[in-house]
């Protein structure tokens, strides 16, 4: 009820970004997990092939994701949002009908940029018109998108059964639909033009010392926040010797997310100062990993003898998953609430596209080395990933800390302010 009464709260259009949110992770996930399948088993494309039409949407979402921010600073956040959805929808429209590699790439690409237009802009969108609840609707955020994220892959695992077309279809679809209420429902916005070129909005903003150095600090939420979908479920197969134990650590991660965080950000959003609030996340996301890194000091690597066997053996990885669930929960609405504040209003795009640029490069390389760490390391060594992931949460902690005592991290208990630096630069 409590969620329902602060969903309620909101305006229309800050109510649509949240469905939105949800039909967008729907679509996606219903979707996307099940590509590299089809393409490998139904259309038998070699491995480098099915590598080639991945990787190019990943590249192309998460390598112009400053475009689509500073799309959204120019042109307005409502367009750039309705271009996106709709490009997202003529993506998996090919995905459907679309078997030649050009027609697969085209379709990967459109996909990828649509992602890197409707992201930032939809955040930017939020971030705008929330004024100063921007950490409540982003809580929010969080809640709709991890339910979409939830419902995607089952959803796609029923519909996978029928036919990858279908699966395709259904998710243009979802997108279509989304697309439609978006110009119906949110509002237009004159856009004043701008006064300098892109390439000096991307100066300006690549050029701002405290964000550059908040982004940098927060590089132990990006690598960390993925490890949901490596070092985790490596483990929960490893102590349990069942590939299905890694739906378990899913399930424990979203349903805590939907259950606790509008609860999360009300207990903190008025009693600790913004800094703090991050530095708790970030730390309690680490230290949530301890419990897996013992684990794997102690546990030997084998099948469960019996399902309760198979439960006791999970529990440190379920443990890890709850805890950067909640670490996540408590720094990620305002890191969002304060990316704007770091500049001008009318750069808002911009800023959360370099953040977003950034945070692809960090989760990347995370992934790079602690799966090359997990090589490394071996069975007699299998504790060494995770306790990486503990060092790396600190350390992100502790430098979101300085940061904050440094004066580069100012709020009060009612909104919030980023200190202006000694030259007394305003925004």
């Amino acid at each position: 009820m409590r969620t329902w009464r602060l969903i309620r709260s909101f305006p229309p259009a800050l109510q649509l970004l949240l469905v939105n949110q949800f039909g967008v992770n729907t679509g996606f996930y219903l979707l996307v997990p099940y590509l590299a399948g089809y393409l490998g088993h139904a259309l038998g494309a070699s491995a480098a092939v099915v590598g080639l039409v991945l990787g190019v949407r990943t590249l192309s979402q998460q390598g112009l994701f400053l475009l689509g921010g500073s799309a959204a600073d120019r042109w307005g956040a409502r367009g750039v949002i309705v271009a996106g959805c709709a490009l997202r929808a003529v993506g998996f429209a090919l995905f459907a009908f679309g078997t030649s590699l050009p027609v697969l790439l085209l379709a990967s690409a459109l996909s990828g940029l649509a992602g890197a237009l409707f992201n930032p802009a939809v955040r930017t969108y939020l971030a705008q018109e929330a004024g100063d609840r921007r950490a409540e609707a982003f809580s929010l955020f969080n809640v709709f998108a991890n339910t979409g994220a939830l419902l995607g892959p089952l959803l796609g695992s029923a519909l996978i059964a029928v036919g990858f077309q279908i699966s395709a279809l259904v998710a243009a679809v979802i997108f279509a639909v989304l697309t439609i209420a978006q110009v119906a429902v949110l509002p237009v916005r004159r856009v004043p033009r701008p006064a300098n070129s892109v390439f000096t909005d991307w100066r300006v903003v690549l050029a701002d010392r405290r964000f550059l150095a908040f982004t940098a600090a927060l590089t132990g939420l990006f690598a960390l926040h993925n490890q949901l979908y490596l070092v985790l479920p490596m483990q929960a197969e490893r102590f349990t010797g069942s590939p299905g134990a890694v739906a378990a650590v899913f399930v424990v991660a979203t349903v805590a997310t939907l259950v606790l965080q509008v609860r999360v950000t009300d207990a903190v959003k008025d009693r600790w100062r913004r800094g703090r609030s991050i530095a708790v996340g970030l730390a309690v996301m680490g230290a949530g990993f301890a419990a897996t890194a013992a684990a794997a000091a102690v546990v030997p690597a084998a099948p469960a003898a019996d399902p309760r066997d198979a439960a006791v053996r999970l529990l440190p990885v379920l443990l890890t998953a709850f805890l950067l669930a909640l670490g996540v929960m408590v720094a990620q609405p305002f890191v969002y609430e304060l990316i704007p504040s770091f500049g001008r209003a009318e750069l808002a795009g911009t800023y959360f596209g370099v953040f977003y640029v950034v945070s692809g490069i960090t989760a990347a390389a995370g992934n790079a080395l602690i799966g090359w760490l997990t090589d490394l390391a071996g069975r007699e060594w299998s504790w060494l990933p995770a306790t990486l992931c503990v060092l790396i949460g600190l350390s992100s902690a502790a430098a979101v800390l300085v940061l904050d005592r440094r004066g580069g991290i100012v709020s009060g208990t009612g909104g919030f302010r980023c200190a202006p630096p000694s030259s007394a630069r305003t925004s």
